[in-house]
C-alpha cells in the first residue's frame, strides 16, 4: 500500500512547482519515491503470474516513471509532473506497445491499462482486429468482470469515421477511437489500505484479455 505522506508529498509539489522548493524537499521526494517503488515491486510478481509475456524479474525502478517533466519543446515550463505514475509493460516503460498504468495523484488515482495513442500502424492494425472480430473484441469489452471494473475511455475519439469505415459501422463507436484504453477509477484511500495489492491482482486479471486483444492486433 501507499502512505498517505506520498499523496501529500505530491500535493504539495502542485502548490510549489519550482525548482528552489523541490532542492529543500529533496529528502520528502526520495521517501516518496522508495515507497512508489516499493509498492511498485509488490505488483510486479502479482502481474506476471497472470501476464506470462511480462517478465517476472523487472525491476520495480523500471516501471516507475521519473517525476521531473520534459520542458524543452513545451511551452509550459513548470519543472515537476503532479503525480506518480507506473508503467507494466513487456519492453519497459520506454516501449510504445500495449501495457498497465497507475496513476497516483491526490484526487485522481486511478487504475488503467490499454494502448495510449498507438502509432499509425498500430492504430490501423488494430482497427482492423476490431472489425474483423468484432465478437471477440465485444465479449471482452462486455464481460461481466470487465464492466464491473472497467470503462472504456473515450477521451481520444475522432470527430468522424476514419478512413475506410462507414459512419453506420456497427462497431463505429471503437473504430473512431485514437487510444484503446479501459479505466478503473479509484479514491485516494483505496491506495492507503492493505488491500490494494489483492484489488490491482483482480483488474489485472479482468482487463488481461483486452491487453491480449491489442497485443495480437498489433504483433501481426
Amino acid at each position: 500500500m501507499i502512505k498517505p505522506a506520498t499523496l501529500h508529498f505530491i500535493k504539495q509539489v502542485s502548490e510549489n512547482n519550482n525548482r528552489e522548493w523541490f532542492a529543500e524537499h529533496k529528502e520528502e521526494y526520495e521517501a516518496a519515491r522508495a515507497d512508489v517503488l516499493a509498492f511498485t515491486a509488490l505488483l510486479i510478481p502479482e502481474l506476471a503470474a497472470i501476464d506470462k509475456a511480462f517478465p517476472k524479474d523487472t525491476e520495480a525502478k523500471n516501471c516507475v516513471l521519473r517525476i521531473y517533466r520534459d520542458v524543452r519543446f513545451s511551452k509550459d515550463k513548470v519543472p515537476y509532473k503532479t503525480n506518480f505514475g507506473i508503467f507494466f509493460a513487456v519492453h519497459g516503460k520506454a516501449g510504445t506497445e500495449p501495457g498497465y498504468y497507475i496513476n497516483l495523484q491526490p484526487g485522481n488515482c486511478f487504475f488503467a491499462a490499454g494502448y495510449w495513442m498507438p502509432d499509425a500502424a498500430s492504430l490501423k492494425n488494430i482497427r482492423e482486429e476490431i472489425d474483423y472480430n468484432a465478437d471477440e473484441f465485444l465479449e471482452i469489452v462486455q464481460a461481466k468482470e470487465f464492466t464491473k471494473l472497467f470503462e472504456i475511455s473515450k477521451e481520444d475519439t475522432l470527430k468522424n469515421a476514419p478512413k475506410g469505415y462507414q459512419t453506420d459501422h456497427p462497431m463505429i463507436e471503437y473504430l473512431k477511437l485514437k487510444s484503446f484504453n479501459g479505466i478503473q477509477r479509484l479514491p485516494d484511500k483505496a491506495f492507503f489500505e492493505p488491500g490494494i495489492v489483492n484489488k490491482l491482482k483482480t483488474a489485472f486479471e479482468s482487463i488481461y484479455p483486452f491487453i491480449l486483444f491489442l497485443r495480437t492486433a498489433v504483433e501481426h
